[in-house]
């Protein structure tokens, strides 16, 4: 087996099996009321173990840090407990697990943060997007609304939030964080300069624009350890109504500011729809130049380009997103090139073990 996914690779004091990733899929399947972690939920990742990393879910940090109804949390006892059963079901499968932390900031509603406005690094709505609410009469997407501006105290305030959820996902039984970074979330709305119009010392130029990033990064290595931190990032993505005007040039600052606070992976999510851009190589080739972590990239690839981008030295390692929803045993079906199962798209968020723990291993007959 020639494939380079299946080298073993060292990730800070971490050895894994294979380079490939679970990366994080929104499921929204936490036990109601409290958006607790529960044994389905255990048994989904557990069933996904053979990954050489798994990232979960996004999971909000704090009550004001949820965009969607039924994600889990990570900031109460009850949820710690939950994720608990996760990471134990994944370690003895021999499996490894980060804990991907969310603040969605503007991609909100008030019916899923208490009623409260949601935050952001300025008072700009996230034009034409919608989240998924359950207010007790019928669930369904409802509009973002406005975002307050965050004052320097509520930065503050944010940051330590970030910190205590590093610390509980060790708790645990985690091994190490994803810091969500990306997709048009609360990190996004301080980088991407479309989202961000302050004055201060967290908008304007592009230094000012990663301050925030850098600060949550710096406490939550302070906390845990850098090498059990990663950071996803997006750098061509439009999600959620985030745009940068000089992606290439602010995204290259991002991978030299995260290099020099010693991240243990920068996990770059590309964009994957049927005919979108490829990543300038010019980006990929900067980033490695600049950046000595490990480099995950995930987007549109299959066993074969997946090893191709290893072997050419672009990447590290490879996130496959979909194909784990219906394939648990994606790692051997990409070894012995068995076919691929497809999912069924209407049992992705919410509901319970249809679509989500009942896709089965694949038989040779």
């Amino acid at each position: 087996m020639n494939n380079a996914l299946f080298q073993p690779i060292q990730l800070g004091k971490l050895s894994l099996n294979n380079r490939i990733v679970m990366p994080p899929m929104t499921r929204s399947r936490s036990t109601q009321p409290g958006n607790v972690p529960n044994e389905m939920m255990a048994e989904y990742y557990a069933q996904r173990a053979s990954a050489g990393l798994i990232v979960t879910e996004g999971t909000q940090i704090s009550v004001m840090g949820q965009g969607y109804a039924w994600t889990p949390g990570i900031y109460s006892a009850e949820q710690i407990a939950g994720w608990q059963k996760v990471t134990e079901a994944v370690h003895a499968q021999n499996g490894t697990i980060f804990a991907q932390l969310w603040h969605v900031g503007r991609v909100s509603h008030p019916d899923n943060i208490g009623g409260q406005q949601p935050i952001s690094s300025s008072a700009l709505k996230a034009e034409n997007v919608k989240v998924f609410v359950d207010n007790g009469n019928e669930p369904g997407f409802v509009d973002v609304v406005v975002a307050r501006e965050m004052t320097k105290a509520d930065i503050q305030h944010v940051i330590g939030e970030y910190r205590q959820a590093a610390l509980n996902a060790i708790e645990a039984g985690f091994d190490g964080i994803e810091l969500h970074a990306a997709n048009g979330y609360l990190i996004n709305q301080f980088i991407d300069s479309e989202a961000n119009n302050r004055t201060d010392e967290y908008g304007g130029s592009i230094e000012n624009r990663l301050r925030f990033l850098g600060e949550v990064v710096a406490a939550m290595t302070q906390a845990i350890g850098a090498d059990r931190v990663g950071v996803r990032l997006a750098p061509f993505t439009s999600l959620n109504g985030t745009v940068d005007a000089t992606p290439i040039d602010t995204y290259i600052a991002a991978a030299v500011l995260l290099n020099s606070l010693n991240v243990v992976y920068i996990h770059v999510a590309e964009v994957d729809w049927d005919d979108a851009p490829e990543t300038p190589t010019v980006f990929k080739d900067t980033v490695r130049d600049v950046y000595k972590g490990v480099l995950i990239y995930a987007g549109r690839y299959n066993g074969e380009n997946g090893s191709q981008a290893i072997d050419a030295g672009v990447a590290d390692m490879i996130g496959f997103g979909r194909p784990f929803v219906s394939n648990p045993d994606l790692v051997n079906r990409i070894k012995h090139n068995y076919p691929l199962a497809s999912h069924n798209p209407e049992t992705l968020f919410g509901g319970g073990e249809r679509g989500y723990t009942d896709y089965p291993e694949y038989s040779p007959s």
